[in-house]
């Protein structure tokens, strides 16, 4: 698929089929996304593939605080990507001195790029993703026993969709660009 195409064709899917996602397909859209660019080549995005129903339950009934939307969502995808990023890396010296006056927020910078290259590559491949932010950092991080220098950057359910959303409205260049 042309690039440009992938981009513009790409939606956030909430609604899944019950087609399995094989692990093999999951490695082919990681090995994708390793491609996305980070501060000095940190590469501190790490991706969880959640298969297992209970784990995936678990996180949707007691770790998006709340938000049933997410829930739903959650339990209808065949596979829940739980992202995260190490930390005190991204953004900062060898000997953990700052390089950025972003501080700790670059590595939110590396992880936005990495998930939309994650999501991209896996549209290109038929699946459809939508990326979650309403989460329960602590209870997500119990529930799979995450490292303690690792942050949750998002959740993202993936599937074969069920759905075809009809594309946004974007704002027009004229809105967007400014020539200084």
């Amino acid at each position: 698929m042309e690039t440009r195409k992938c981009i513009e064709t790409r939606r956030s899917v909430r609604k899944y089929t019950d087609q399995d996602v094989t692990p093999e397909i999951l490695e082919q859209v990681v090995a994708a996304a390793a491609w996305a660019p980070s501060w000095k080549n940190t590469q501190v995005v790490r991706y969880y593939a959640v298969l297992n129903k209970e784990t995936k339950d678990r996180i949707a009934e007691t770790g998006v605080l709340g938000f049933t939307w997410n829930t739903k969502i959650i339990q209808g995808a065949p596979v829940l990507v739980v992202m995260t990023m190490k930390t005190g890396r991204s953004g900062f010296e060898k000997d953990g001195s700052s390089s950025t006056s972003k501080g700790t927020h670059w590595q939110s910078f590396d992880a936005g790029i990495a998930a939309q290259t994650f999501c991209l590559a896996a549209h290109e491949m038929g699946l459809g993703t939508v990326i979650l932010g309403v989460i329960d950092e602590n209870v997500i991080k119990e529930c799979l026993n995450l490292p303690d220098d690792e942050e949750i950057a998002a959740l993202i359910p993936v599937g074969y969709p069920a759905e075809e959303p009809k594309p946004p409205r974007r704002k027009p260049v004229e809105e967007l660009l400014v020539m200084c």
